[in-house]
């Protein structure tokens, strides 16, 4: 009965609490980088420093929201442990929480996440310039109508995606990359007439000047599902507590050496090969994730964020274990 009284009242603190811990961290986390610009023969000991910083913000964030949020998140997969390696992570994309649920999800357990993010974030006050100093990369992201008008922006993503990547030579780092380029919606999946009924088309590009630039550095693939119960929440209603819960799946997935090392931006066989790759792991990430919705309604919510792993053991075995195969194109 109270409920909907409640729920506007938990967004509105929940808001309140994250602004303050971001403004809070913000300001060392900005002193670093300017320190780090300043003088670069102390760039690793900052950038270690900025990874500690980034680690205890979430940690606030996730036990703010474990308080505060009724969301229950199923998860499987997260029991990895490696923070020494680096790796490339694809997910699918629903929801801003998105971000939110990831970073808490893997938070230690790997290389502090980079993420690939649209140009229009950099302008979010105080964010933007966080995620700046961070070495978070901006894309553009033009449509193929615009690119037709404008050939000599073509190829701004793949330096800005180049030079991202040859600042973390050196050092263990998680590059994140929501490959469909935008959220799912329905609009746009009918827009795209996608070949996949719970997703939109995977972009190949960012994916591939990643493995062109740090493939032999690269430990693996992380391939990541979410699934939120009934339409993916906008991120009010994330703070609301208005979805009652997601499943998020993770799986290792090895890295095929013929898609390293080339040059994507002139070899053709290549760009099909990576398209090929990804095309593949997403008619997985299809079935999966008609799996997690026929599932979704057998879940009970515990009101603990973060706190519930997946209960089918004999689903992990058949499908995250499973290391994806490229397709020859």
């Amino acid at each position: 009965m109270l409920e909907p009284l409640l729920a506007p009242l938990r967004g509105s603190l929940a808001l309140l609490l994250l602004m303050t811990n971001t403004l809070v961290c913000a300001f060392p986390l900005l002193s670093l980088a300017a320190i780090k610009a300043r003088i670069p023969r102390l760039d690793a000991g900052c950038n270690r420093w900025l990874d500690r910083l980034v680690s205890c913000w979430i940690s606030i964030n996730s036990c703010l929201l474990r308080w505060l949020s009724p969301l229950q998140v199923i998860h499987e997969g997260f029991d990895i442990q490696e923070t020494d390696g680096s790796f490339v992570v694809i997910c699918n994309h629903q929801s801003p929480a998105d971000i939110v649920l990831l970073q808490v999800l893997l938070n230690r357990r790997i290389p502090q996440l980079k993420f690939f993010l649209k140009q229009e974030l950099r302008r979010v006050p105080v964010l933007g310039l966080c995620w700046w100093a961070l070495g978070y990369m901006f894309m553009q992201r033009h449509s193929r109508s615009f690119l037709a008008k404008n050939p000599d922006k073509r190829h701004e993503d793949q330096e800005a995606t180049r030079q991202g990547c040859r600042q973390f030579l050196g050092r263990p780092v998680s590059l994140c990359n929501f490959v469909e380029g935008t959220r799912f919606t329905p609009a746009k999946h009918q827009r795209q007439e996608s070949p996949f009924v719970h997703l939109l088309r995977p972009r190949a590009g960012g994916l591939g000047f990643v493995l062109e630039e740090m493939g032999d550095r690269l430990r693996g693939l992380l391939d990541i599902t979410l699934c939120y119960t009934g339409p993916a929440p906008s991120f009010w209603d994330f703070l609301c507590g208005r979805c009652p819960s997601v499943q998020v799946r993770l799986r290792y997935c090895t890295l095929p050496l013929h898609l390293t090392g080339g040059d994507y931006a002139t070899d053709p066989r290549l760009r099909a090969r990576t398209q090929a790759f990804l095309n593949q792991l997403w008619q997985e990430k299809d079935r999966l994730l008609e799996q997690m919705k026929g599932h979704s309604g057998d879940q009970k919510n515990n009101g603990a964020l973060c706190a519930a792993p997946a209960a089918d053991p004999g689903q992990k075995a058949a499908q995250g274990g499973k290391t994806a195969q490229p397709q020859n194109p």
